[in-house]
């Protein structure tokens, strides 16, 4: 894990971000967005992921990211404001190299510093490898929406996932 280095996201990562999520965008269910995100999109979600809700970057060696996480505030109202939802993407080259949890352990570690007090996952159902990377982590599973979600012609099911910090 040494080749891999976890940073703050950047408006000059924008690019390499977006490519790694419009893949998932456009081919699989992992994301419920159906359009892929424009360069404009993606520079003002990482501005929007610049402060209380950041998002973080795991480069290679040569710089390029890899992949990426963040924390998005759960829900509008001022009582939910300690909990945040989770997000991580992985580029689909250098999965299975540990980035993952990687990443994940360091957007736990943000979320600790920046005193929220749960995370949650909302991932689709069939994604076993992001359900399984958040229960290595610590997170239980509290339950599962049913057909909450419909995308290339299939009901799509998402699984709640916590962990308090």
């Amino acid at each position: 894990m040494s080749d891999y280095t976890i940073r703050l996201a950047q408006l000059s990562d924008a690019e390499m971000i977006r490519a790694i999520y419009n893949v998932e965008v456009l081919e699989t269910t992992v994301t419920f967005d159906m359009v892929e995100r424009t360069l404009d999109e993606q520079i003002a979600w990482i501005a929007d992921h610049s402060g209380s809700y950041p998002a973080i970057v795991a480069c290679g060696a040569d710089g390029i990211v890899v992949g990426f996480a963040s924390l998005t505030a759960y829900r509008p109202r001022p009582a939910y404001s300690t909990t945040v939802e989770n997000s991580v993407y992985v580029h689909r080259e250098h999965r299975g190299a540990g980035i993952g949890s990687l990443l994940m352990e360091s957007i736990i570690a943000t979320a600790q510093d920046h005193g929220f007090h749960s995370i949650i996952a909302r991932i689709v159902g069939d994604h076993h490898a992001s359900i399984a990377l958040h229960e290595r982590v610590g997170f239980t599973q509290i339950g599962r929406e049913i057909e909450v979600g419909r995308k290339f012609g299939k009901w799509l099911d998402v699984v709640l996932m916590q962990k308090m910090v």
